[in-house]
């Protein structure tokens, strides 16, 4: 059967659109859509399917974390409004005290810490207005199991425990677009408090729509960062905390739709 040259453009630019997910920003600590730290508004496609690993420097983690460590996570938007995901990351045996405890000859990473994060979407943007930005409510870590067992305890082992309101509005500048991002924080931790306003601008270069460059202000640090999409379905990140402190990873995006 022969095709015409109609239905071999269609069938090209459908898997063109299957193929390359959106420019995205991942929140290297919990793993979930974001800025680098802070929260946004914006949503990944239905069924998209994230799994990341992140070198994390000791300055972007609670105070738990006294050594640079590294974390991972399986990351689902398993609807257009809802996002999903679970974090692991490493920790140290000697600041465990696993050889004080009998475990002799223990040394590197041998625990995690565990956690879940979920987004959901109130507001798409432009839903009722021109100008309407994209609403997101969303909470990581909500529960800690010891040292408290209650919602956003101020102990315990809920160490990423936070909760946010985000709000984000797209701006096409000319041929560039620029995302503003603002959100509201709050956590009663006594070693990792973000608790107020955080905020933060992105940018598309329309030269190299691969490229995403971010600053941002989380509550109490400045950080600027970057994303990069390599091979269609990997991405690099970058952030340098305080101007200063680098944190980097990879995430492998996929859309099952």
């Amino acid at each position: 059967m022969r095709l015409s040259k109609t239905s071999i453009l269609r069938s090209f630019v459908t898997v063109l659109t299957i193929g390359l997910p959106a420019v995205l920003s991942a929140q290297f600590t919990y793993g979930v859509t974001g800025l680098l730290h802070a929260p946004s508004a914006e949503m990944q496609r239905d069924k998209t399917v994230m799994l990341g690993g992140n070198f994390l420097n000791k300055e972007i983690t609670p105070s738990k974390w006294t050594y640079h460590t590294y974390n991972y996570f399986l990351n689902v938007t398993i609807l257009p409004w809802l996002e999903l995901s679970y974090t692991c990351t490493l920790f140290d045996a000697k600041s465990l005290g696993l050889e004080e405890k009998g475990y002799k000859g223990y040394t590197g990473f041998r625990n995690q810490d565990r956690y879940f994060s979920a987004r959901l979407r109130l507001l798409k943007e432009g839903q009722f207005w021109r100008y309407m930005p994209a609403v997101v409510v969303g909470t990581s870590d909500p529960f800690t199991s010891t040292g408290g067992g209650t919602l956003a305890s101020e102990k315990g082992n809920g160490y990423f425990s936070r909760f946010f309101l985000a709000a984000t509005k797209h701006l096409s500048l000319g041929k560039e677009e620029v995302g503003i991002h603002l959100s509201y924080l709050r956590n009663r931790r006594v070693d990792y408090h973000l608790d107020g306003v955080a905020g933060g601008i992105t940018y598309n270069p329309s030269f190299h729509s691969q490229l995403r460059l971010i600053a941002e202000y989380d509550t109490k640090d400045v950080a600027i960062g970057a994303t990069y999409l390599a091979f269609k379905h990997l991405y690099l990140q970058a952030e340098l905390q305080r101007m200063k402190y680098f944190t980097g990873g990879l995430t492998f995006v996929m859309n099952l739709k």
